[in-house]
């Protein structure tokens, strides 16, 4: 599992979050110096990860102009197993992992890129291929599954293995909390397009907008949360964000962006709360009015 948060790796050097914010205020645009926003500890930005990612696909060539120019503004991003296979009745083992890389984008949408990994070749290592869409990564798992032979799971070709692994392996670690390091560009204007996307009745207020105008700076977060989720293939997205903002004084509010597609119509929607288990129990409420198990 990846996780990269916005603005990490710049040492504290013994000063106030809010005096580095205004002393980065005039070159936050400028890249010369300290680690690009979205960067991980491993020295990798999202912008390479696209790059390693396109490298090793066989079929990188075919996504598109228009996903790979939203892609270029990415803050952050994730790697998450979605799915994995193995057959071991073979010569050698035949193996098929899917991976799903989610990208926060600069105006706080998502972007998801599939990888299948498989060693169903005719050499003993692993190949690549990338997909945007689901239904492209479907056809490609199909022909993989088809070629490794067998049934789909333990129980037969109906039966899917389990899903949504990653989140059990998180679920041992527990939920993490990243350091903040605060964006000191147009922090009051990412509070605005925040607020303006949230689509719930119950959020923030005019005084918590009011507030925000005078933010010095933002962090962006995505916050791991394992859940439960039921056996079989599950086409539930339901994820979190903290949005916090450093206020003259020192001050923070944070705001939790709940990005979900648990709806009559399946679009991607999002909420914002000024409470994380305010956030959490109206995604366990839309769970439940989907029939779906977080």
């Amino acid at each position: 599992m990846e996780n990269s948060r916005a603005g990490e790796g710049e040492s504290g050097s013994g000063r106030t979050e809010r005096e580095r914010c205004q002393g980065r205020t005039e070159s936050a645009a400028r890249p010369a110096h300290g680690r690009p926003a979205g960067e991980r500890g491993d020295g990798t930005t999202p912008a390479e990860h696209v790059r390693e990612l396109l490298d090793r696909a066989q079929n990188g060539f075919e996504i598109g102009e228009p996903v790979l120019a939203r892609l270029r503004t990415a803050l952050m991003h994730q790697a998450e197993l979605r799915s994995y296979r193995q057959r071991n009745d073979e010569s050698r083992p035949l193996r098929c992992n899917t991976y799903r890389h989610v990208f926060l984008l600069a105006d706080g949408s998502s972007l998801l890129l599939y990888e299948l990994e498989h060693d169903t070749g005719t050499e003993e290592e692993f190949l690549y291929e990338l997909y945007a869409r689901e239904d492209a990564l479907d056809r490609a798992e199909r022909r993989v599954h088809e070629r490794i032979g067998g049934g789909i799971g333990p129980g037969g070709e109906t039966e899917e293995l389990p899903a949504w692994l990653a989140e059990e392996l998180l679920l041992a670690m527990g939920p993490t909390r990243p350091r903040r390091e605060y964006v000191c560009d147009a922090s009051p204007d990412h509070a605005r397009r925040l607020l303006r996307r949230a689509e719930n009745e119950d959020g923030p207020g005019e005084v918590v907008r009011e507030l925000l105008q005078g933010a010095l700076g933002h962090h962006i977060a995505l916050i791991t949360k394992p859940r439960r989720r039921g056996a079989g293939r599950d086409a539930t997205w339901c994820r979190f964000y903290e949005h916090a903002f450093l206020l003259e004084g020192g001050g923070e509010v944070s705001l939790w962006e709940l990005e979900h597609n648990m709806n009559t119509d399946g679009r991607l929607v999002c909420e914002v709360y000024l409470d994380e288990a305010e956030a959490e129990v109206a995604a366990d409420r839309h769970a439940r009015a989907q029939g779906v198990e977080l």
